[in-house]
């Protein structure tokens, strides 16, 4: 009888046991990361993946940044041809002056003035960006023109000094410091009497004659991506 009891308390004991089910060990994300399988990216025909791997030289990353500062507007412009030319054609002139590093704010000052007063308009975005033409790669052969410019405009035949007595003259003009109003009229006096005067003559043919141009060629580039984008439209 006892034997019948234990053996009826085992076979309940039994009946009600739960199975033990091993999960399998969990993995950490960097795990996981780790784990997957490399996909390798999508090319796209219109913007072909850039790589880590592939290498611009400088010249290469300096022309596709003014591409991008300089052309890309020009197409985005929703201004009228000739509004989106003017601003090219001042950003440019202002570009062909030596004032480097004050050239944006002449712009906008300009862009107020000439609008305020004459009722003349021209596209601000296109007037600033163009300015960008003189820059640290530039100024040194643009000022150099500037100089023999003014040099031959002045008369001054016998002062006609070499790239490199220049390029020492502009480091030693650069160096001034502007602290005090003492060193700024020293500054300025030193711009009249130095190369400053030359480069300030000369840059007006210079100015003229770009800004002319480049209005020429901006409002033709504008209208002739017009008229292709136009064509393609209808195409389509």
């Amino acid at each position: 009888m006892p034997n019948c009891a234990v053996a009826a308390r085992q076979s309940r004991s039994t009946r009600y046991r739960t199975t033990r089910i091993h999960l399998p060990k969990r993995k950490c994300p960097l795990e996981l990361i780790a784990d997957a399988p490399h996909i390798p990216p999508r090319r796209n025909a219109r913007s072909p993946v850039l790589t880590r791997d592939r290498k611009h030289t400088l010249w290469q990353r300096f022309t596709r940044m003014l591409r991008y500062r300089l052309v890309i507007p020009l197409k985005r412009s929703r201004h009228a041809p000739e509004h989106t030319a003017r601003g090219v054609m001042i950003g440019v002139g202002w570009a062909m002056t030596p004032t480097v590093g004050i050239q944006m704010p002449i712009v906008f000052a300009n862009w107020v003035i000439t609008r305020k007063l004459f009722n003349w308009d021209f596209h601000l975005v296109n007037g600033l960006a163009w300015t960008w033409l003189s820059n640290i790669f530039t100024l040194p052969p643009l000022y150099y023109l500037f100089f023999m410019t003014g040099q031959f405009m002045l008369g001054r035949f016998d002062d006609l000094a070499g790239y490199e007595v220049f390029l020492k003259l502009i480091d030693g003009w650069q160096n001034v410091s502007l602290s005090d109003w003492e060193a700024t009229s020293g500054w300025f006096s030193t711009i009249l009497k130095g190369p400053g005067a030359a480069m300030i003559v000369g840059c007006i043919p210079w100015a003229i004659l770009s800004g002319w141009v480049s209005y020429i060629w901006s409002l033709a580039f504008v209208r002739r991506y017009r008229a292709r984008k136009a064509a393609a439209r209808q195409k389509a």
